[in-house]
């Protein structure tokens, strides 16, 4: 069989929503008590998640979900929103590439909550007057993770039709789901989705999601470990899991913890994956999904850095964060010839994706970004 042709990341865009459009946590608060959609149960309920997201004060919402009495979960709002974070970001891509929308073989569009008919894909094939014969796919449903599973799908379609050129797209829409009930599993956002008594439509987060996550993290390192590591590393994991396999017993002293907290004798050894990596871009979920991953893979500061200060600057933006962690390394100058980047994500199912990718020329600190008007207050910011 011949070897796979290379496929190479040209350039990404990140849409940077309009300041109209920022809310800190204190006015989210008083915005969503002025709706009259939560009691106040639940709106203490929700600063107190607020306060320990790892969230700043200059994340972004859709206005239409505070408005009083009105419904935000409509079509032509969820279209809205997704239009103008799709097309924005999308302007920027074709301008910064210069490339035309019709030269474009293969798009792929990710969006876990909002799936309309015609689907993402085809609003973008019409808005931008693609070529008839465009091989155009729409994910739906696959939370967070699924910017990675998009790229491998982008990979495989240009491996074996020749298209040339792809453009992966992922994005998220909150209006069409946003939850204005009462419980709580429900007002934690970008869980799951379901109804709660009262059939009122939401997105929910079950207790076991740590658990599940952490077995999911486990098999995810397991298999990407042997394509990256070094070989000493690769001798490390797999002698370390022979001898407690065959001598239990004789483990003087508790072993690292396994990704998902395991801290038996038969819990594997996580390699030292900063041999591997100069830079991680890690899913920014939250303040705690990123402690456990730093305290699990026994990762620095400095590691998580990127991912912590997306999570501050534009919240969870699902499977779009892992993009805005690597435009915040490369706006800070970063990214050199040769380093490698792990970017490593989470979503629905129980699914955990990375993608690896090798910079091959040196990336400049680019002219437009989400970051330059802020990048030089981090991480002291993170702090404020």
């Amino acid at each position: 069989m011949s070897r796979p042709r290379p496929i190479y990341l040209i350039d990404f865009a990140t849409y940077k929503p309009a300041d109209e459009l920022k809310v800190s946590k204190a006015e989210f608060i008083e915005l969503a008590r002025k709706s009259g959609k939560f009691d106040e149960e639940s709106l203490a309920f929700q600063a107190r998640l607020l306060a320990k997201s790892g969230i700043g004060d200059e994340s972004y919402m859709p206005r239409c979900v505070f408005q009083p009495d009105a419904n935000c979960a409509t079509m032509k709002e969820g279209r809205a929103e997704a239009s103008a974070a799709m097309f924005a970001a999308l302007d920027e891509l074709f301008d910064k590439c210069r490339v035309r929308p019709k030269d474009v073989g293969v798009l792929v569009v990710n969006c876990s909550l909002f799936n309309p008919t015609p689907s993402l894909s085809a609003m973008i094939v019409n808005h931008y007057k693609m070529r008839g014969n465009i091989l155009s796919y729409n994910l739906g449903g696959m939370g967070c993770s699924a910017g990675v599973i998009s790229i491998d799908l982008a990979r495989d379609m240009l491996q074996a039709s020749g298209a040339g050129l792809a453009v992966v797209v992922s994005t998220e829409a909150v209006s069409f789901t946003w939850y204005a009930g009462k419980r709580r599993s429900m007002l934690i956002p970008n869980a799951f989705q379901e109804e709660d008594e009262q059939r009122i439509k939401g997105l929910s987060i079950s207790r076991d999601l740590v658990e599940v996550g952490g077995h999911a993290l486990k098999t995810n390192i397991t298999t990407l470990g042997p394509l990256v590591l070094p070989f000493s590393e690769q001798l490390l994991f797999f002698a370390g899991v022979l001898f407690r396999h065959l001598y239990p017993s004789k483990t003087s002293t508790p072993p690292p913890p396994a990704a998902n907290g395991d801290t038996s004798a038969a819990a594997p050894y996580i390699p030292d994956f900063k041999r591997a990596f100069e830079h991680f871009c890690m899913h920014a979920a939250s303040r705690d999904v990123l402690e456990h991953l730093q305290r699990n893979l026994g990762l620095r500061d400095a590691d998580l850095e990127a991912s912590r200060a997306a999570l501050h600057r534009f919240g969870n933006t699902s499977s779009s964060s892992i993009w805005y962690e690597l435009a915040y390394l490369e706006a800070k100058g970063r990214v050199r010839r040769g380093d490698r980047v792990w970017q490593l994500a989470f979503g629905s199912g129980f699914k955990c994706n990375s993608a690896v990718w090798r910079a091959v020329r040196r990336v400049r600190r680019p002219s437009r970004s989400p970051w330059l008007d802020c990048v030089d207050q981090y991480p002291a910011r993170m702090d404020a």
